[in-house]
């Protein structure tokens, strides 16, 4: 996943979720109107208007909580019902 040549690389979390190995990478791109973000392998991304949640957020994708993994099951779960 490389960044864009506007994009600047802030960091980069490995970790997993639903089983699966994923790698997130958070970005500035100061053309945006959100500059800061965040883009898995997985396809999820998330934007930010600051730098404040950029990290927390990347990082809790990557390595979700207890309650995240319980709520990912029952959407699964539910979904496939």
């Amino acid at each position: 996943m490389k960044p864009q040549t506007n994009e600047f690389r802030v960091g980069t979390y490995h970790g997993r979720h639903d089983g699966r190995p994923v790698t997130v990478t958070s970005t500035r791109d100061d053309t945006r109107p959100e500059p800061y973000a965040w883009t898995c392998t997985c396809g999820a991304s998330q934007t930010f208007p600051t730098e404040d949640c950029v990290d927390r957020t990347a990082w809790r994708h990557t390595h979700p909580t207890l309650l995240d993994r319980l709520r990912q099951k029952a959407a699964r779960l539910l979904r496939t019902r």
